[in-house]
Order: C-alpha cells, then sequence, then structure tokens
C-alpha cells in the first residue's frame, strides 16, 4: 500500500484502542447495483454470529467466474468524449487441484453520443457501438460517467454470456466474482454463488448493522433476503474470511449470495465452510483480504490475456 500522509495518524489510532482503516475510500462510496442501506428482512432472527465450524474442501468440480475491462478515452468529436474498452470475462474450472478455461469472450466496444458514432462509423468497424441517451443535455465529464456506467453493463452482460454457455450440459457449483443481482438467470441458478467483496451499501441500521460489521473470522450472520429493482430477490449472508481486529471493520468481510430458497441454515453453514477453504493460496493485490484464490486466479488469467492482445 503506498505512503499516505496519514499513516501517522493510522497509528496513533491503533496506540488508541482504534482500528486503522485499510479500504479504499472509493469502495465504501460507490453503492452497488440494486442494493439500498436499510434493514433487510433477516430468516433466521435475531440478526447474530453463527460459527460455521471448519473449512471444508469441494467435493467435487468447481468452477469459478470473473470479468475485466480496460477503459480509456480515446479522443473528442467537437466537446463529446469517444470512450473505448474492451471488456473480457472467463470461467476457469478446478478439476481435481488443476483449474482450466472452460469458457471466455472478449468484446471491443466503443461508447459516445449517436451523432459521434455515426460520424465516425468507418473508423470504429470492429467495435460494439453502444449510444449514449441523447436526450440528455450534453456534458463531457458526465457523458464520461455514463460511458463508464455503460461500459459496466457490458462486461456484466458478457460474464452472463459465459456463464451461460458454461451452464449447458453442467450442474457443478459455478461462484461468481460479484452480486448475483445483475442477472435473473443468476439469482435462480440453485448451484451459483454470488461473493461480494465491496461494501458500497450495507444492508442494516443500528446495533443490527453493529453486529453485521463485526462478525468474527469464520463466522457468518443470520441469512437475510436482499431484494430490489425488480430483480428476483435473493438470500445472502455476511462471512469474514479473515480476522478483521487490527485492521478495519471491512478487512475479510464479504457478503455470500445465493439463489432465494438455497439458504437453510445447514446450507449456508456449508457453503461458508466452503468458501473459508478458498482462501488458500492466499491471493494477492490489495483486496486479497476478501478474495478466493479461485476468482484470483481468473483476474489473474484475464489480464495476461489482456496483455497479450
Amino acid at each position: 500500500m503506498p505512503a499516505s500522509p496519514f499513516d501517522g495518524l493510522r497509528r496513533d489510532l491503533a496506540a488508541a484502542g482504534a482500528n486503522p482503516a485499510t479500504t479504499p475510500w472509493g469502495e465504501l462510496t460507490r453503492a452497488g447495483p440494486g442494493r439500498e442501506t436499510g434493514s433487510a428482512d433477516v430468516l433466521e432472527p435475531p440478526l447474530r454470529h453463527v460459527c460455521v465450524g471448519e473449512p471444508e474442501a469441494w467435493n467435487s468440480d468447481v468452477a469459478f467466474l470473473d470479468g475485466s475491462q480496460h477503459v480509456e478515452l480515446v479522443g473528442h468529436v467537437g466537446t463529446d468524449p469517444l470512450v473505448a474498452a474492451v471488456v473480457r470475462a472467463a470461467v476457469r474450472e478446478r478439476s481435481g487441484r488443476r483449474l482450466q478455461v472452460r469458457e471466455e469472450l472478449s468484446r471491443r466496444v466503443v461508447v459516445a453520443r449517436p451523432h459521434v458514432l455515426d460520424r465516425l462509423a468507418t473508423t470504429i468497424t470492429g467495435h460494439d457501438c453502444i449510444a449514449l441517451d441523447a436526450s440528455v443535455p450534453p456534458h463531457p465529464l458526465h457523458d464520461l460517467d455514463r460511458a463508464h456506467a455503460a461500459i459496466d453493463r457490458a462486461r456484466a452482460a458478457l460474464e452472463v454470456e459465459v456463464s451461460r454457455s458454461y451452464r449447458t450440459g453442467r450442474d457443478n457449483w459455478l461462484i461468481a466474482d460479484g452480486t448475483l443481482a445483475v442477472s435473473p438467470e443468476w439469482a435462480t441458478d440453485r448451484r451459483m454463488v454470488g461473493v461480494v467483496k465491496s461494501h458500497g451499501a450495507l444492508p442494516f441500521e443500528g446495533t443490527d448493522l453493529d453486529t453485521y460489521l463485526t462478525i468474527p473470522a469464520g463466522h457468518r450472520s443470520s441469512v437475510f433476503v436482499v431484494s430490489g429493482g425488480g430483480r428476483p430477490p435473493l438470500h445472502a449472508w455476511g462471512l469474514r474470511l479473515r480476522a478483521w481486529e487490527g485492521h478495519d471493520l471491512f478487512h475479510g468481510l464479504v457478503r455470500v449470495e445465493v439463489a432465494a430458497g438455497n439458504a437453510d441454515a445447514g446450507g449456508a453453514d456449508l457453503l461458508s465452510r466452503r468458501l473459508l477453504a478458498e482462501r488458500s493460496p492466499l491471493a494477492t493485490g490489495p483486496r486479497s483480504d476478501r478474495l478466493l484464490y479461485g476468482i484470483h486466479d481468473v483476474d489473474r488469467y484475464l489480464r495476461v490475456r489482456g496483455a497479450a492482445t
């Protein structure tokens, strides 16, 4: 982690008995799709900490899904920006101890206002074109934000497409990096798990929020319902992969999501033990405390593929 002008303050906080923060500011100020801060419906009341037991390896093949995007502002037509991106998605399956690519897709996209895409039609061949809503008044910075959101959606759509291809003829568990709320297919797939590493929004308030944020290592929260935005409801719980004491409240904390009806107490405990087993080997990077190795492996593969093109 690069040096910060507040490193001294963090040390002083630790000496005073507080927990210095290590989670990047951007993760805490960016809300996830379809998530609202509030009081979720708890299916195992009251909201509490549940010890899930010792890590337990999967007893069958398991696959991991992730996507990536490389985004650049490549130019302007007048003051209107043209944004380009390469989005990728892949599924790598572990059979025994070996991880192999089973499905992979990539797509080049450009995002701009419709008149920009029309003007550059012969220049941007080979790219999928995404037109911004022309009814929204032009603004170069706001258009960049909207372009990034459009690319996020393009990446999510590619991940759904890859998962759909992988699912053909297969029924083993598929672990996705992120929320299952991006797709009704995912939200109703009873052999799929979403592992959400970011906490731009939280499901509880008051004392329940205190309970949720102080889950000990190797424990989960009670199962609760996540719904909103017209999406199918999901069952979810917080799971602490690694101890947070001495770090910050979000260190090692993930939200696990499965299809509604797919997480009774025994099922949530079993999936949690299996996810705890995925902490090893240790992933590297700024969010390694919340990163399963299988997801890290897909991410690393996609980075290598991106560097080769």
